[in-house]
């Protein structure tokens, strides 16, 4: 089975958030796909911790060699069909290239953004509950 995830998801694995046993528990054994995209909002979202002192840079190293570890197929979507999701439903392009991928590789989305999550719903992609 696979399975699409995005950048909330496996941010909340390597800061080691609440959620992440449930979400390692929900995504074991599950091929892991992704719009390339996301490799980049990994980047943005650690970027973005250093940038307001949540974190340091020694910590981010480590992060991003565990990120390293995690099995994801990075995948490539059309820009024109995530464009029109993303006109369509009023939402940014990142989240239309999850739900682009959900579609092309007909699979469900996991992510920790309620927003996505309706999103997706809306445009006919099921998703995993992650509560």
């Amino acid at each position: 089975m696979k399975l699409v995830v995005d950048t909330s998801v496996i941010i909340a694995v390597l800061a080691n958030e609440p959620a992440k046993k449930k979400l390692i528990k929900l995504t074991k054994g599950i091929e892991l796909i992704a719009p390339m995209s996301v490799h980049w909002e990994i980047g943005n979202a650690f970027s973005a911790m250093l940038k307001r002192k949540k974190i340091d840079i020694s910590k981010v190293i480590k992060a991003i060699q565990i990120y390293d570890s995690i099995s994801i197929t990075f995948v490539d979507v059309e820009l024109e069909e995530s464009l029109l999701i993303a006109e369509k439903l009023n939402i940014y392009a990142y989240d239309a290239y999850l739900i682009a991928c959900a579609l092309k590789n007909h699979c469900q989305l996991i992510s920790l953004d309620n927003g996505l999550l309706l999103a997706a719903k809306n445009f006919g992609v099921k998703t995993l509950e992650t509560e």
